[in-house]
């Protein structure tokens, strides 16, 4: 599968994508991926914005052991029931819903998934810029965005399967 990794414009290329390990990542730590250019180029031109210029590679990623939460529907509910029995066991032990890190920590700390090579996810966008179809306005000013297309990203947690890692461009921020 070819994916792309979005990063600000460095000094020197990349030989291999950065591992993500902010506290507020989705999937935890891991080396994420867009499933098209198009997705990649958008989140350099909103986030990568210090040194006004992100740079795009791609890469294959070679493993049939992943959960796909986007296309497969028994996978998408495993893996929701998986996040919610392991929210509770949080919960039980604190009283308190965990945070996204606590989640991922914990899902990473007791190896819940040890064969996992990576997980497709759809990423919810808020922009309306690229949506063919007007935002709706609400009465009191509120703006909801009508995404049809899938933003998909991918969280890999087993570095071995990425192959073949090449800048393919350098953009400017608009």
């Amino acid at each position: 599968m070819k994916v792309f990794h979005t990063q600000e414009s460095r000094r020197k290329t990349l030989s291999f994508p950065i591992q993500c390990v902010r506290d507020d990542a989705w999937l935890g730590e891991a080396y994420y991926f867009w499933k098209e250019e198009l997705d990649a180029d958008d989140w350099g031109n909103n986030s990568k914005r210090k040194t006004k210029n992100y740079e795009i590679y791609e890469c294959d990623l070679n493993s049939e052991n992943y959960i796909d939460t986007v296309f497969n529907e028994k996978h998408y509910y495993f893996w929701i029931n998986q996040l919610e029995k392991i929210a509770k066991k949080i919960m039980l032990k604190t009283n308190e819903k965990p945070t996204l890190k606590e989640l991922n920590d914990y899902i990473k700390d007791k190896n819940i998934w040890p064969e996992v090579d990576f997980i497709q996810f759809q990423d919810l966008p808020v922009n309306s810029e690229r949506s063919l179809v007007k935002p709706i306005t609400y009465k009191y000013g509120k703006v909801r965005t009508v995404a049809f297309r899938k933003r998909i990203q991918i969280a890999v947690y087993n570095k071995e399967i990425i192959s073949n890692f090449v800048l393919k461009k350098t953009e400017q921020v608009i």
